[in-house]
């Protein structure tokens, strides 16, 4: 069996490294964080995701699976390293540059790389040009190729396997390596292609995603200046053959949908108009949101403010671009209340106060719904009462709360929808 290294130990490369190690490859995983290395050599693991606590653990124990801050000599690298943005949106390749320029101290002739991390079209070919610049007399003898990842947090290591995945090297020769390997663990259809249209592959899909999310956003607001129920339109809408609205929210988190569409607006800004219009609807959503808040806060001398979720999406722990905890730490700079949040998924947030369920809804005046966790989804009608609630996802039970004590509460759903107040 092959040895691979895995070069980023994070929410794909941990998850990968575990699948492969598996497989029956003997896998190294190189990570910069001496608390990531050691607790997956402790066989746990550091970032919350379902069975994967339990893959890493039998991976670990038959030895299969290893971490380390240093690289080794390998016959595949996978590159799962952060793509970020900088200022003004620009795309920071830091993190691929570096871990190629390390991998390059091991690269021998008919070595594979192959670099995962979502990125501008256009990255793959740099990598292989780092590697002719630092190992000249092999380059011409080294695969290279990209295949981005298409996972949702929650169900990773399924869809790992399941999904089809799309295919690219910088050369015939090098698809058809890459190919072969991925074909050794994934199920769903190996496709091949070139690299820079794997690459455009992944930020189109993304793309699409967010200009759909945006017109959902963009239509809650809409809404809420015409006092029409957003949620019983998208749904009667829904009713028709072809059309199939997505729901509203506070924002767009994730290291995907809310960075990958700027990749394209900064490679061709003057196309991009309508990706660039979503972007900007989306980030705009959580300052709505706290306005809403900050209105209401406004009808108490000094409020206890509660924000149900942190995480970019439910049910997950991840934090990465996510909107919730841009919105609570803005309430926070606002000095507008007490501000409490309520996380199931994490159980330490710096300069955030986390509390438990029933002690924020005895405390509260005022109820902020960021993420749709479960527990939040089955949360009594009764909490709400003498409370101002602010849903941006629309699903607690406030219609029932309405209909029971609408002379005590004042329900306000993203957009608002319905004031109950005497």
């Amino acid at each position: 069996m092959h040895k691979i290294n895995v070069i980023g130990l994070g929410y794909i490369g941990l998850p990968i490294a575990s699948l492969l190690a598996t497989k029956g490859y003997d896998v190294l995983g190189i990570d910069i964080s001496d608390k990531v290395v050691n607790t997956i050599n402790a066989g746990g693991v550091h970032i919350v995701e379902p069975d994967l606590d339990i893959l890493v653990k039998s991976a670990v124990q038959s030895k299969k699976l290893r971490a380390s801050k240093k690289i080794e000599p390998a016959d595949i690298h996978i590159i799962a390293v952060p793509t970020p943005f900088k200022a003004g949106y620009q795309p920071d390749l830091e993190y691929v540059e570096t871990a190629t320029r390390t991998l390059c101290s091991v690269l021998k002739a008919g070595d594979l790389v192959i670099l995962e991390s979502t990125s501008p079209v256009g990255t793959t070919e740099n990598v292989y040009q780092i590697i002719l610049n630092n190992v000249p007399a092999i380059a011409n003898a080294i695969f290279v190729a990209h295949s981005p990842e298409r996972v949702i947090p929650g169900k990773v290591l399924q869809e790992l396997i399941q999904n089809d995945r799309v295919i690219g090297g910088i050369n015939p020769a090098s698809t058809e390596k890459a190919v072969d390997f991925y074909r050794t663990f994934v199920n769903g259809e190996v496709i091949p292609t070139n690299a820079r249209i794997a690459e455009m592959c992944k930020l189109a899909e993304n793309a699409f995603r967010d200009v759909n999310i945006a017109y959902a956003n963009e239509l809650s607001l809409i809404c809420h200046d015409m006092d029409i129920n957003v949620w019983e339109l998208i749904q009667l809408a829904n009713r028709h053959p072809r059309v199939n609205i997505l729901q509203p929210g506070p924002g767009v988190g994730g290291h995907c949908i809310a960075v990958d569409p700027w990749f394209i607006v900064h490679a061709v800004p003057h196309y991009a108009k309508l990706i660039y219009q979503a972007r900007k609807v989306n980030d705009s959503k959580p300052e709505w949101v706290i306005n809403q808040v900050v209105e209401m806060a406004s009808q108490f001398e000094n409020p206890v403010i509660t924000c149900l979720g942190a995480t970019f999406k439910a049910d997950i722990d991840d934090l990465r671009e996510s909107p919730a905890l841009s919105i609570i730490h803005r309430l926070q700079e606002k000095n507008i209340g007490e501000i409490l949040t309520v996380e199931p998924h994490v159980d330490r947030l710096d300069s955030v106060t986390l509390v438990d369920l029933p002690s924020a809804m005895n405390r509260s005046d005022i109820i902020v719904l960021l993420v749709d966790h479960q527990c939040f989804k089955k949360m009594d009608s009764q909490l709400f009462q003498n409370k101002y609630v602010l849903d941006t996802k629309g699903v607690l039970k406030i219609n029932a709360a309405v209909q029971k004590l609408r002379h005590a509460t004042t329900v306000v759903t993203s957009p608002i929808i319905e004031h109950h107040q005497t």
